[in-house]
């Protein structure tokens, strides 16, 4: 059985026996064109108005657009421009709308970038990256662990604040979009810190596909709340990364039914434990640091045997990911229980040490030497610091390890199951179903 695992712009290929479990989503084929289901979605929201009548009660200042980064792939080139002629529809002048990109932590994006995820819209419109540590304003009240918030001045001084994201399993949070681009996208430096910090990330709750009693889930929603969200729209994408669903409306509402269409059709619950897993990390543009690889490890997690492999494959183009996330892997991806202890104790959360702190979860079930990663992008010092075995080679090199992999292991009579669509499609445990 051939199989496709998306691998940065092109893909890996693996064959594995008839007999081997593989885990894909289920979603529908594409009813119409993305600006069509998005077109529709604006006019039969949830839980508010359609966008044109909420509109009718903005207050003075800016109608923001928040969108997310490079990292996600919306595609916004496709559907943005139906979605602001909506607004200007509205009477709304192109001068007095932001759209403003929830970074979060991430670096601003390129010009290039801009061009590939928004096309024409990012020449005729202003386009601002939060800055996580740039032009902050606090908020009245608490979140849920009892914090202040600073957010984005923009979006807090605007007149009309509209959210939109990807829904799809997150291993932190349950589920991305909605109060997502809001926490941790527009946050300052400090809450993003609070919300990845080691409690919240110890719970059990903080996984993926759950939402009821995750912490991470629950910060972010209260910060969205206060914020005061207006409007938001949630897609949601196909293995071929087209727009299949959309729900607008008000924060909550649509992000939960968007949440539900998601569990759905890319949560499929897990036959067995097998021996090995192999999965993707989501072609790009997931998988251009290892940083982000890691969704895709901890994603096979419920689908593996303790002790058993995790085999997984990125491109990592952008190598590791931040300084301070390959400093983090440099000096501690050797002692795995000497960092939790270190995060456990410390008074302060450094940045990107939650990204470690859940790969360790796979670690713990299948031990270091369980781990095996494939790219074609980390350097020679970085695949020493990514605990985990590496096979870093050209993409012909990458194709025959894997086959390599796979030959041994059927060989060897273990069992194996394949994510192709590595975090896009998450198994879930029987016991947690």
């Amino acid at each position: 059985m051939l199989l496709e695992i998306p691998y940065d712009k092109s893909s890996l290929a693996v064959d594995v026996p008839e007999s081997a479990i593989v885990y894909r989503s289920s979603y529908p084929e594409p009813a119409a064109s993305a600006s069509a289901i998005v077109s529709g979605a604006l006019k039969n929201p949830t839980g508010s108005p359609a966008l044109q009548e909420a509109l009718s009660g903005r207050r003075e200042g800016k109608v923001v657009v928040v969108v997310s980064d490079i990292t996600r792939p919306v595609p916004y080139r496709d559907f943005l421009p139906a979605f602001i002629g909506e607004i200007e529809s509205a009477g709304i002048r192109p001068e007095e709308i932001l759209i403003l990109v929830a970074t979060g932590m991430h670096r601003p994006g390129t010009p290039e970038e801009r061009r590939y995820m928004f096309g024409g819209i990012a020449e005729r419109y202003q386009i601002e990256d939060h800055d996580a540590q740039g032009a902050l304003k606090e908020i009245e009240g608490l979140s849920f662990s009892g914090r202040r918030v600073s957010l984005n001045r923009s979006f807090v001084d605007a007149g009309f604040r509209i959210v939109t994201g990807l829904v799809e399993p997150h291993f932190m949070a349950g589920f991305s979009g909605g109060r997502k681009a809001v926490c941790p996208g527009l946050v300052s430096l400090e809450t993003i810190e609070a919300f990845h910090g080691y409690d919240f990330l110890s719970s059990p709750g903080a996984a993926n596909a759950v939402i009821e009693g995750n912490p991470c889930h629950e910060e972010a929603l209260s910060v969205a709340r206060l914020a005061g969200v207006d409007y938001s729209l949630n897609v949601v994408l196909d293995a071929g990364k087209r727009l299949v669903a959309a729900f607008a409306g008000g924060l909550e509402m649509a992000h939960e039914k968007a949440c539900s269409f998601v569990r759905g059709h890319a949560c499929p619950t897990v036959k067995y434990e097998a021996d090995a897993v192999i999965t993707g990390c989501g072609g790009y543009p997931l998988d251009a640091t290892f940083y982000q690889c890691v969704k895709g490890i901890v994603g096979a997690i419920p689908a593996v045997k303790p002790g058993g492999k995790i085999i997984a494959a990125g491109c990592c183009r952008e190598h590791m990911g931040s300084k301070e996330y390959r400093d983090i892997m440099f000096a501690h991806s050797h002692d795995c229980d000497g960092f939790i202890e270190h995060i456990r104790k410390s008074c302060r959360v450094e940045k990107d040490q939650w990204e470690l702190q859940m790969q360790i979860r796979a670690i713990e079930k299948v031990g270091t030497g369980g781990l095996v990663f494939l790219s074609t992008g980390l350097d020679g010092e970085e695949v020493k610091h990514i605990s985990a075995g590496s096979v870093n080679a050209d993409l012909d090199s990458i194709n025959n390890s894997l086959k390599e992999i796979v030959n041994k292991l059927v060989n060897d009579g273990k069992s194996i199951a394949v994510i192709p669509e590595g975090p896009y499609c998450t198994p879930l445990s029987r016991s947690f179903i």
